[in-house]
């Protein structure tokens, strides 16, 4: 039997005297994932896209055939009866939309969006005339808190005269 991919990449590797952390460092591929490629431990990869991703970075940092790597991987597991299938191909359906005809009326929709609206308008004008009402108070208290402070202000000159005469 020939030897699993895992195998020939690592054999690889040591004819060329690369180690794993350089192919990591190269790679960006941890070196956890690199021990369990070399280990045929496909478990303890991500999974997916990124099984293959890894193995074709892999075989390409020590010269091996990218595409060779590729079908000895999707050979393994085929011959460990594992899934070669990276993308789910069943089809998934939608929890929004439905076949189901619509419960409600078109027309009571619009009349629905119609009236949010109006209240909505309704409460901005509200909100607008109130901010209006209270600038227009505002400066009547300032004007109120100026004759107050005039009057304190003359009342200590009335005094100093009552004082000189």
């Amino acid at each position: 039997m020939a030897a699993s991919i895992g195998e020939q990449l690592r054999l690889a590797r040591e004819e060329r005297g690369i180690g794993l952390r350089e192919i990591c460092d190269q790679t960006r591929i941890s070196v956890h994932y690199l021990e369990a490629i070399e280990a045929n431990d496909y478990k303890r990869l991500p999974g997916g896209v990124f099984n293959r991703s890894f193995i074709k970075a892999y075989a390409k940092c020590v010269g091996y055939d990218e595409r060779e790597a590729i079908e000895g991987y999707t050979r393994y597991l085929r011959e460990h009866g594992e899934s070669t299938d990276d993308i789910n191909t069943t089809p998934l359906h939608s929890k929004v939309y439905t076949d189901t005809p619509a419960t409600r009326s078109p027309v009571l929709t619009v009349m629905l969006a119609i009236l949010i609206l109006a209240i909505l308008t309704a409460a901005a004008l509200a909100a607008l005339h109130w901010f209006q009402r209270r600038a227009e108070l505002t400066p009547a208290r300032d004007q109120e808190k100026t004759y107050v402070s005039m009057y304190n202000d003359l009342t200590p000159v009335t005094s100093d005269l009552s004082h000189c005469c």
